[in-house]
């Protein structure tokens, strides 16, 4: 459905309401997700997972969203206009030196109530240095977006910058709140995920306030875990990546030679995390700011990966919900 750009933006003011797990959502239908790819689309990343999502959406809610999303190649595009919700994988997107006319139009879209939602908008060094594929295929929790992300913004609000989403935000219960069951999790991960990996079912995210709301989403890769084929199964496995500490382990580790190479992450209260790597993209072990040594340990089960499947796509329909009522 065509709708004009000042109704687009008064239905999005007008459903503004924090919605909770056991709120109904408002009905809302013929409304389409932006997806910008630059480049073929049929190369475009995880491309089962935002139509899964979008799908689990309106199978768990008052919602009915276009299973497909309408394409841009640029956010010069009118399209970007005519829709409430851009979503765009940040490695789709080769080329993050915007044009004039792109800047202008995204502005303008932002601006006027527009909501954009970059995944994999934040992607560790470790990740993005050794190859960008990498953060595709590893979500790992830092408070710092994309240096080609933060350039982009800072060009067009010059006098803002990305902020960490406090844990008690409300896009964290807009329709899910809290993990799932943690009980199917095996003992040696359940502590760290509940209680270090993902509290009370939030994870990093950084936002970017335009006129007093949040305008702009970056997160480490959530597409990974949405996509599912024609038999409703997951199209991806995933692991955990789990920190280890030990007793004595701090003074072993601090003494101990090293061949690898050291990259630094930013944690959730800005101090900074040194993390230390042998194989590309795998953290061996880390260094704390409270002089803490602890170790990576890789964990990959069914039970696991079905779980982590389950958290990204509640958090991703958290993310839209959020995008459409906020």
């Amino acid at each position: 459905m065509r709708i004009s750009r000042t109704l687009f933006f008064a239905l999005v003011v007008s459903l503004a309401a924090p919605l909770f797990a056991t709120v109904k959502v408002p009905q809302l239908s013929g409304f389409s997700v932006t997806q910008l790819v630059q480049g073929p689309i049929l190369q475009r990343n995880y491309p089962d997972a935002l139509p899964t999502l979008i799908e689990t959406i309106n199978d768990s809610t008052s919602f009915d969203i276009d299973l497909d999303p309408v394409f841009i190649e640029g956010f010069d595009d009118p399209k970007l206009l005519e829709h409430p919700v851009c979503y765009v994988n940040f490695g789709d997107r080769k080329d993050w030196e915007l044009t004039d006319a792109e800047k202008k139009n995204l502005k303008g879209f932002l601006d006027r109530g527009g909501f954009l939602y970059i995944d994999a908008g934040i992607n560790a060094d470790f990740l993005r240095e050794s190859n960008p594929a990498y953060s595709q295929s590893h979500s790992f929790a830092e408070w710092r977006v994309s240096p080609e992300v933060e350039a982009v913004f800072r060009d067009m609000y010059p006098g803002d910058r990305f902020r960490a989403l406090p844990r008690d935000h409300s896009l964290f219960r807009a329709f899910h709140a809290g993990l799932p069951d943690a009980a199917v999790l095996p003992e040696t991960v359940r502590d760290f995920v509940v209680n270090e990996k993902w509290p009370q079912g939030t994870y990093s995210a950084m936002g970017l306030m335009v006129n007093d709301r949040l305008a702009v989403l970056c997160m480490p890769i959530l597409a990974m875990g949405w996509g599912q084929n024609e038999l409703d199964q997951w199209t991806t496995f995933i692991g955990f990546r789990i920190r280890e500490g030990a007793e004595g382990l701090s003074e072993r580790l601090s003494e101990a030679a090293y061949t690898g190479t050291r990259f630094e992450v930013v944690r959730e209260d800005g101090r900074q995390d040194v993390i230390y790597t042998q194989e590309e993209a795998m953290p061996a072990w880390v260094q704390e700011p409270g002089g803490d040594w602890r170790v990576f340990r890789y964990y990959y089960t069914p039970e696991i990966s079905d779980y982590a499947h389950r958290f990204y796509t509640q958090l991703g329909v958290n993310v839209f919900v959020y995008a459409f009522t906020r």
